[in-house]
């Protein structure tokens, strides 16, 4: 299931809060219009899900994934950067193949 990470989180309780939408809005991730280069994603803030939407909850926001999509994110995070009241959303690759030390950090 895709991860959300704690300044994603933030990011779009921001939106959420920062827009007329209820509580139990989020941002949606769909597949966009098919290119050349391949299938885009779109991300949008929305409402609430699609009924057939996975819903992902971070701690303080919530992201609904296209079925389709929610297979492609399966082991993805979720990521932001904010900056001067910008928003920047990225999708990485999660790594479960380094051992996480005590403290939570990736062993090298």
């Amino acid at each position: 299931m895709l991860t959300v990470s704690p300044t994603a989180a933030e990011a779009i309780q921001m939106l959420v809060e920062s827009s007329d939408l209820p509580e139990s809005g989020g941002i949606r991730i769909a597949a966009g219009e098919p290119t050349e280069q391949g299938t885009p994603l779109s991300l949008s803030l929305v409402e609430a899900p699609q009924p057939e939407d996975e819903v992902v909850r971070g701690d303080d926001g919530a992201v609904f994934l296209e079925p389709a999509v929610a297979e492609y994110l399966e082991t993805a995070v979720l990521d932001a950067q904010v900056q001067e009241g910008e928003i920047a959303f990225a999708i990485h690759e999660s790594d479960v193949s380094k051992p996480s030390s005590q403290d939570g950090s990736q062993a090298s």
